[in-house]
Parts: structure tokens; C-alpha cells; sequence
């Protein structure tokens, strides 16, 4: 049935928070468990960093990337580039340095913000000397001339000083006062919501991240008209988000709080009792625990006291049934909703409705949102699957990415003509027309909410000199959903040991890519389908390994 007294109404980013600055001055829009920030600061963090950008020769349409954990600095940097006409490139926070580097040049990044605090728990300097190793060298750090990232111009620190090839944080403020705010609100104005606002790296089937390229209007349209209406629950909503702003996942609802004038709170990191302070202290309305082990580890630390939420209306989480019954029994007087996304559609693309029952929401993830198509097709012939069987889902709308950055042929085998995006993602629609996840077509890992191409993490293993051939598939796991498992086979000779592989990964990959387990196989023994190693019976032999474990474990506590 469709709503008629609803309306759309879309933007740029940055008039965002130009709107909330002149609506809501003296209102906080974040809040951080030490520091909290009006929407007059950050507007005024925002235009002065814009400024700066403008003093370096950074100019409208250029790539610029963000580096840092949930703090104020990121934030004004993420504004700062939109109101500008900049791109604005998050980069995975828990990145190492090759696929730091490789980011950089591929989005051809014509500077970096960043940040450098005694406290921080990721030295992001040191990570992007690593990345660019003729960086500390520059002559001028405001002229960058580096061989290995050609379009890069400048690395800025949002805070800090005296790094080798960074502009600190100083001398660009000083750089700002060259350039007067009237030009970046020209510029400002001159934002078209078809622009594209932000390029999100998302792992793909293919070794590298793949860049999101979502338009102004994707970004803002459905996070701002939920958080507005649908999740709205007073004059002055007060929205938590433990995840981090470099993922679509916080990055969308923290759009949303500031289209509805709203105050975001959040950390630098997640700590389950430190969160659970910051809610309580602040009155929060609506949660975004997202995943399993987010809503897990608040509900089991030691502080946790529903008693002292009573002001929560709102719980957005993906999860199992019985942890969304557990949720909705500890929290009765809130909505409990389940939602289902990712980062080529701007984050969801359906969720619960308002008239769903706790069972519907306990098992699917929801309806399209509006404004958004779906169709469920075979994914080999591409015709549409009988009502209740599982297809491929497909996904049209305002929300659907542009493409992906500088990858055309990528681009056309996930959007075909008709605009229908292409998301490798199995769903069956339940008799209620919910949407039920049924795993995902491609060769996609799930890790805690990360995308990990199980391509990425071979090609990586493969780089070892012991490695002949690595396969990776996904071990069940009751905190990430699933974490990677590899099956290798050594090269001739070699003594490898699974430590040793595992020790070649820490430090070079991503912690979520690192594989848990690895198992050996011998030359002429894997399992193959044609002329391809069947993963189906990889995974089979994971579950297989798992059932023995518990088994043994069983009977160990008897014999003991």
C-alpha cells in the first residue's frame, strides 16, 4: 500500500549540515565519551579545513581520502570535502600498508587527511610511511612528488605536527587563512546531488578492493528520510553507532542523525561497558548495534542494566531470531528492526516495516525500502524464481551505486541496462514478502560485518614462497558469522607450518582477512568440479573438522 502523505526531499552533504548549523546551533550533533560538538563547531571545523584544502590546490572532483578513527577530525574532513565538490575516499582504518597503498593509487587520491595523537590506537603515520615509502623524504610536503602515488599532492594532519612529509596540523590552518569562506560556499552551491559524494572500498571477487561510487543523493535520500520519519521518536532524537565511519554501515546512519537534526554518539573504538556509559549518560533513543557480536558483547557486560535505557525506542540489528527475541523481551517498549544492506546500495535497501509482528522480524529482513525495486532471479538463467524459492537478488533505485571507480568491466557485470544492480546475494521472500538471507552467490565471506573476497586472501597466501595453491572458504563463527579458513598446498620440499602462514598474514592483511585455520592438501588430492577445486566440499570437510572437535570435547568432559 502506498504511504502518500510522505515526501522525499534531497541534498548535498555538506548543505546537510549547513541545514542542522542554521536549524539547530547550539544543539550537540556528536557526542564522543570526552569531547562533544555543536552544529555551529562542526560547520566551522568544516570550512576551515575546506579552506585548507583549497590554500594545497585541492579543487573540486578530486579524490580525497580520510584516515582515522570516530573522532571529530573525521568528521569535519568528511564535510569538508563535500562542501567543496570533493570526493570523499574513507579508508579502512584497520588497512595494512599494501592494501593501503594500493587504495591510493588506484583512486588516484590527490591528498590524504589524517590524524597523529600520542594515544591513537592505529599509528596512521607510521601505516602511510609504510604504504609510500618515499614519503618522509618529501622536500615540500605541500607539493608531493612521489613515485609510487603520482596524483597524491598532499597528506595533511587534521591534528599534529612534525611528521616527516605530512603538512601539520598548524601550518594548514595558517594555509587556510589565504582563502575567504565565500569561495567555499560558492563552490558549495555549485553541487549537483548526482555528483558522486563518496567512494566506499568494498572487497570483491577480484584480489583488490573494489570503490563504491555513491552520489550525493544515494548518501543522503534514504538515511535522511528514515532517520527523520521511520526511526524517528521525538523533537530531538539521540542516535548511538559503535561501528566506524570508514564503513557504510555507520557512515549512512550518521548521515541520517545529521539530516534529522539529531546527536550521533560514538567512539574512536568499541568497548562494550564505555558505550553502555555514553547511552545511558546521554538518554539515547536509537541503537545501531548492527551485527551479533556488537548486540552480544553490550548485553553480557557486567554493566549492562535495561533499567537505566528506558528512554530507547529504536534497536536496528541484524542478527538470529533468538537473538532478536532476546533483544525485544529486555526492551518491550522499543521497535526492534531487522535490515538488510551493503555498500553498493548506500547501506539497507529493505527493512522491518511498522506492522510487522515479532515473529516476521524475528526471521526476515524486512521489506524494500521506498523508492527501492527488487527482483529474485535465478542467478544462471536470469529469470525470476517461483514466490518462496531462492534467487539473486537484484536491487534498483536512487540508493544503487553509480559504479565502480575506474572498473568498467566490473561495473557492467554488476549493473546490466536496465539499472538493475546485480548483488550476488541469495534471498527468498517469506510469505509475508519478507526478505530472508539465504548466503551469497559470489565467493563473498562475511567477517563481522566486513566483506573478505575469498580471491584476495589466496592471492595473498600465494605470495609466499612456500604456497603452490591456496583455497579460502568461510568456518562458521558465533561472534563474526564466519571467519576465513584457507587449504593450502605447499610447494615441493617445503616444511611450512600453518603457524608460519598464519605469522606471514598478521601484520600485512587485515586482521578480519586473516585466515583462523589452515589445513594442508597433497598434490592431486583436492576435490574438484570440472576444472575448478569444488569449494562445497572444502567447506563440508570445515564442518566435518568442527563436528570432531566438539565431539572430542564432549567426550573429554565425560571421561574427566
Amino acid at each position: 500500500m502506498a504511504i502518500v502523505n510522505e515526501w522525499c526531499e534531497v541534498t548535498s552533504v555538506g548543505d546537510l549540515l549547513v541545514r542542522g548549523a542554521q536549524l539547530y546551533p547550539e544543539r550537540f550533533a556528536v557526542i564522543f565519551p570526552e569531547s562533544r560538538f555543536t552544529y555551529t563547531q562542526l560547520l566551522e571545523g568544516a570550512l576551515q579545513t575546506a579552506r585548507g584544502l583549497l590554500a594545497l590546490g585541492i579543487r573540486r572532483g578530486d579524490n580525497v581520502g580520510l584516515m582515522s578513527g570516530n573522532c571529530h577530525e573525521f568528521i569535519v574532513g568528511f564535510f569538508a570535502t563535500a562542501l567543496i565538490g570533493c570526493i570523499a575516499v574513507p579508508l579502512n582504518a584497520r588497512h595494512k600498508a599494501i592494501e593501503l597503498a594500493y587504495i591510493i593509487g588506484n583512486a588516484r587520491l590527490t591528498a590524504v587527511l589524517t590524524t597523529a595523537q600520542p594515544d591513537e590506537y592505529v599509528n596512521f603515520t607510521a601505516l602511510f610511511a609504510q604504504a609510500l615509502p618515499t614519503l618522509a623524504d618529501a622536500v615540500d610536503p605541500t607539493h608531493l612528488v612521489l613515485p609510487e602515488a603520482p596524483d597524491l599532492r598532499c597528506a595533511v594532519l587534521l591534528c599534529g605536527n612534525d611528521r616527516p612529509g605530512f603538512v601539520g596540523f598548524e601550518q594548514f590552518q595558517a594555509s587556510a587563512q589565504d582563502v575567504d569562506v565565500s569561495e567555499v560556499h560558492h563552490l558549495r552551491r555549485c553541487v549537483q546531488v548526482r555528483d558522486v559524494a563518496v567512494t566506499v572500498y568494498t572487497s570483491g571477487t577480484t584480489a583488490h578492493p573494489k570503490g563504491c561510487m555513491l552520489t550525493h543523493e544515494a548518501l543522503t535520500r534514504g538515511a535522511v528520510e528514515r532517520a527523520r520519519t521511520r526511526f524517528r521518536n521525538s523533537d530531538h532524537d539521540v542516535i548511538w553507532g559503535g561501528g566506524p565511519l570508514f564503513h557504510i554501515g555507520s557512515l549512512a546512519p550518521f548521515i541520517g542523525s545529521i539530516g534529522a537534526g539529531a546527536t550521533y554518539l560514538t567512539d574512536i573504538y568499541f568497548e562494550p561497558a564505555r558505550a553502555l556509559q555514553l547511552m545511558m549518560r546521554e538518554g539515547v533513543t536509537t541503537i545501531w548495534p548492527w551485527f551479533p557480536a556488537v548486540v552480544q558483547a553490550l548485553l553480557n557486560d557486567p554493566s549492562f542494566d535495561p533499567q537505566r535505557l528506558q528512554t530507547l525506542r529504536t534497536i536496528i540489528l541484524i542478527t538470529p531470531p533468538s537473538l532478536v527475541e532476546r533483544v525485544q523481551t529486555l526492551f518491550p517498549a522499543a521497535e526492534v528492526l531487522q535490515a538488510c544492506g551493503m555498500t553498493e546500495t548506500s547501506g539497507i535497501f529493505a527493512l522491518s516495516s511498522p506492522q510487522d509482528s515479532l515473529q516476521q522480524r524475528r526471521t526476515s529482513h524486512g521489506r524494500p525500502a521506498p523508492g527501492v525495486e527488487i527482483r529474485l532471479v535465478d542467478p544462471h538463467t536470469g529469470h525470476e524464481v517461483e514466490p518462496g524459492q531462492t534467487g539473486e537478488i537484484l536491487v534498483r533505485g536512487y540508493c544503487v551505486m553509480s559504479g565502480y571507480y575506474r572498473d568498467p568491466e566490473k561495473t557492467a557485470q554488476a549493473l546490466d541496462e536496465q539499472g538493475w544492480l546485480h548483488t550476488g546475494d541469495l534471498y527468498r521472500q517469506d510469505e509475508w514478502g519478507g526478505l530472508v538471507f539465504n548466503g551469497r552467490f559470489k565467493d563473498m565471506l562475511k567477517v563481522g560485518g566486513e566483506n573478505v573476497a575469498a580471491f584476495e586472501v589466496e592471492a595473498f597466501l600465494c605470495s609466499h614462497p612456500a604456497v603452490k595453491l591456496a583455497e579460502v572458504v568461510g568456518r562458521p563463527d558465533p561472534r563474526l558469522d564466519e571467519v576465513p579458513v584457507a587449504f593450502v598446498e605447499l610447494q615441493p620440499a617445503s616444511t611450512a607450518t600453518e603457524q608460519d602462514l598464519i605469522a606471514f598474514c598478521k601484520g600485512r592483511i587485515a586482521n578480519y582477512k586473516v585466515p583462523r585455520e589452515i589445513y594442508f592438501v597433497q598434490p592431486g588430492a583436492w576435490p574438484m568440479s570440472a576444472t575448478k577445486v569444488n569449494k562445497n566440499v572444502l567447506r563440508q570437510r570445515v564442518r566435518d573438522a568442527e563436528e570432531e572437535r566438539s565431539r572430542a570435547s564432549l567426550e573429554a568432559k565425560i571421561t574427566s
